[in-house]
């Protein structure tokens, strides 16, 4: 079925999005979209016309587009119809509207406009036609251009159909068909056609170069094969010149005698493959990997424990814990150089200094540092390597970075450990189960090489931010050392040994240029960064350097000293601000003390009584832990209340921990939430000055808790004077510096009473 030559004034209008439909041309569709079905349906029962437009890249539709008959149509089952609309003569839409549901529009046709001069018109003509028949010869497997001949007679039916065929974009081949002058039309077209050309040239060119390269392999093969005819026939060697080169360094080369095994099997099933196969490759590949490893290389281990001391003590600031434990393994090693070296795993907050006490190891011992980060690991061939059959197989990580260092026996850093993964491919943390093992990992086997490797020289480091994710067999392997975050005089210390130095030099200052005094570091570190390392310290210093170094690079060559007062000048405005004490006892609020991944901070739980009866209400997003607390302060306040103190069953209870934003969860504000609620029924303040921890229990015990060393350093900077502490706990105390345990006094506390007394405000 087809349309008739007129069109009408009332057509359907489909917007087509995938290019421009050009009259004389043929379109084929498959619909399985229920309104295009619709539209279909509805022109078969009318003229069987549908105006088809190209979409505009706004989104929009063109105004102008083909009317197009439905030449064939086919319905098959599914609501999945097959049409084919042929392209009959240009419109323009004079009026859009929808007619029973169908987008359509009042049309008008469109008339090509021809030249008086008809030799200018044939003169067009041929010219296109060439350059189309150029485009057939560049264009392989093109239908026989005899079929078109007839076309070619026809301006206007040429230009459309040429127009149809080309890789133009949509706005160009819109802009053609909205050309009336047939004259403008051939030069638009012409430049398409030009374009065209050039494009089929250049891939023709491409083509012919890689059959150029292929007919050259396919001839020094054949050169090769007469060569070693022509050889064998005058007595000469027929030997692959790379077995011999690979046979000579062999013979050089210090192996194993498993190692050594492997390489001659492979040496010899290369000898017999031709060079320019894909197994001589993979041969070839294994020869050299075994060439290139380690096997008996060592390096001569330099123990000095003074000089270890040193390069610790100028790498890193205190940490005083971990480079006594670093000295006994160098003094270990020392005396029994034989012996089994630990597996050390440092775990610590990120920006610590984990990885640089790697580094620092490595330095003391004299042997070379590798590093490989583990993060985001999910395939175990990562660890041990595929097998070389696969094709572009390689050994895993381990091997490799043992080939980086050049020797059997480096310092070797697994970073990020507890953030492997396992997924179908496999378990990497067990792969590492042999590695870490000092009872296994001297004949450690890589699936790439299938052929033992001792590891028992290198010397394990691995990092970890948390051990809730290293599996259990793994975490044995492993002696951990704790890291702990800095204190603000910490990071104060190592930002003006370490941090300023370095930024500064990084931005090609001096310190005649720019100096940072105490107060102004001191103002970065409180009211800049919040971390338990010193990363986001040293680049707020790397900013302030780089806005002094565009001052020196703009001329001005005074010196700029960053203070407290200066710092927002370079920083902006404050990005933290630090909880500090009540400036007056209240009722209801007791100072708790919390242990965060950026260091100690005062927790202010505050408590209020309202109407009801006996209700217990928690707000702060609290965890399942600190609410089981709460409800044990209020189980015991209920048998222990003195008289003068409400009853609480008469009133719902509401505690709030502010700061409702960060999830608080743990025991040990037990005492403090205690101290809370019994201030709201008896009416009586809570010091300001004394905070406390500790967990509680049912009888009233007060039972040790964790981070005392943080605790008390987020509490002398919050103007806390007074610190109850569990009895268990004032051991800890150890850990605490000297001058901030000298500025605080401490009370050791057993059970809830003895603490309510050095809490509570008692009345008259």
């Amino acid at each position: 079925m087809t349309g008739g030559g007129d069109i009408p004034d009332i057509i359907p209008i489909h917007l087509f999005d995938q290019g421009v439909l050009m009259p004389y041309t043929v379109l084929p569709l498959t619909v399985t979209d229920p309104d295009m079905i619709a539209m279909i349906d509805h022109a078969v029962n009318g003229d069987k016309i549908i105006g088809v437009v190209a979409e505009s890249p706004e989104g929009d539709r063109y105004r102008v587009g083909t009317a197009a008959g439905i030449w064939k149509l086919y319905r098959f089952p599914g609501d999945v119809v097959r049409v084919t609309l042929k392209g009959l003569y240009r419109f323009r839409i004079v009026e859009e509207m929808e007619i029973d549901g169908i987008s359509s529009a009042r049309v008008e046709r469109l008339n090509t406009e021809f030249p008086e001069d008809s030799d200018e018109l044939e003169a067009w003509r041929r010219s296109i036609e060439l350059q189309l028949r150029k485009i057939m010869e560049l264009t392989p497997g093109i239908p026989d251009e005899l079929q078109l001949i007839t076309l070619l007679r026809d301006p206007e039916k040429l230009g459309f159909v040429a127009a149809s065929g080309l890789e133009a974009s949509i706005f160009k081949k819109q802009t053609f068909l909205e050309e009336n002058s047939i004259v403008l039309r051939f030069r638009l077209l012409r430049s398409m056609m030009n374009y065209e050309i050039q494009r089929l040239k250049l891939r023709e060119h491409i083509e012919g170069q890689v059959r150029m390269e292929m007919e050259q392999d396919q001839k020094e093969y054949y050169l090769k094969e007469k060569m070693k005819v022509i050889q064998k026939e005058l007595g000469g060697s027929t030997v692959n010149p790379d077995v011999v080169e690979l046979s000579e360094r062999m013979a050089r080369k210090n192996l194993p005698q498993s190692a050594a095994d492997a390489a001659g099997e492979e040496l010899k099933r290369l000898s017999k493959l031709h060079p320019g196969s894909p197994e001589a490759g993979v041969a070839r590949s294994y020869i050299e990997w075994i060439l290139q490893l380690p096997w008996l290389e060592k390096t001569v281990d330099r123990i000095d424990i003074a000089e270890a001391d040193r390069i610790l003590n100028k790498d890193h600031y205190d940490l005083k814990d971990v480079k006594t434990r670093v000295l006994e393994f160098l003094a270990v090693r020392k005396l029994n150089p034989k012996g089994k070296a630990p597996v050390i795993c440092f775990v610590g907050p990120p920006g610590v200094g984990k990885t640089s006490m790697g580094r620092s190891i490595a330095r003391a011992l004299g042997r070379k540092f590798i590093r490989l980060s583990l993060g985001g690991v999910h395939d175990e061939a990562e660890i041990r390597g595929h097998r070389k059959t696969y094709i572009g197989a390689m050994p895993g990580r381990i091997i490799q970075g043992l080939k980086e260092a050049g020797s059997s026996n480096p310092v070797f850093m697994l970073d990020e450990i507890d953030k492997l993964g396992r997924d179908y491919r496999g378990d990497p943390t067990s792969a590492l189960l042999e590695v870490l093992d000092p009872e296994q990992n001297f004949s450690f086997r890589d699936n790439y090489l299938n052929t033992p490797f001792d590891l028992s020289g290198v010397k394990f480091i691995t990092t970890a931010n948390t051990l809730e994710t290293i599996p259990g067999p793994l975490l044995d392997r492993m002696e951990i050392i704790r890291i702990p975050g800095y204190t603000e005089d910490d990071k104060y210390q190592i930002a003006r040994r370490y941090l300023v130095k370095r930024q500064v030099e990084r931005t090609g200052l001096s310190g005649k240029l720019v100096r940072f005094t105490q107060s102004g570091l001191r103002c970065i570190i409180k009211r800049y960064t919040r971390e338990a390392g010193v990363r986001e310290l040293e680049r707020s210093i790397g900013a302030v350097c780089r806005k002094c170094a565009v001052k020196v690079a703009s001329g001005d060559m005074t010196m700029t000293t960053v203070t407290k007062k200066t710092v927002p000048d370079y920083l902006g405005s404050w990005k933290f601000t630090r909880e500090s004490r009540l400036p007056e006892p209240c009722v209801g609020v007791a100072t708790g003390l919390a242990w965060t991944a950026v260091g100690g901070e005062i927790l202010m739980i505050e408590t209020l009584l309202l109407p009801g009866n006996g209700k217990l209400i928690l707000t702060g997003q609290l965890g399942d832990v600190m609410k089981e607390s709460a409800q044990a302060a209020l189980s015991w306040i209920r048998s222990n209340r003195r008289g003068h103190c409400k009853d609480p069953s008469e009133y719902d209870i509401h505690i709030h921990v502010p700061a409702g934003a960060t999830p608080k969860d743990g025991p040990s504000a037990g005492v403090a939430i205690t101290a809370s609620v019994l201030s709201a029924l008896c009416g009586e303040p809570v010091r300001n000055k004394v905070a406390v921890t500790g967990e509680i229990t049912l009888r009233g015990t007060v039972l040790p808790v964790g981070g005392v060393k943080e605790k008390v350093l987020g509490a002398i900077a919050a103007g806390i004077e007074k610190i109850l502490l569990p009895v268990e706990n004032m051991r800890d105390l150890e850990e605490v510096p000297e001058v901030q345990r000298k500025a605080m006094e401490f009370v050791p506390v057993s059970e809830i009473g003895q603490a309510m007394e050095h809490l509570i405000i008692r009345g008259n």
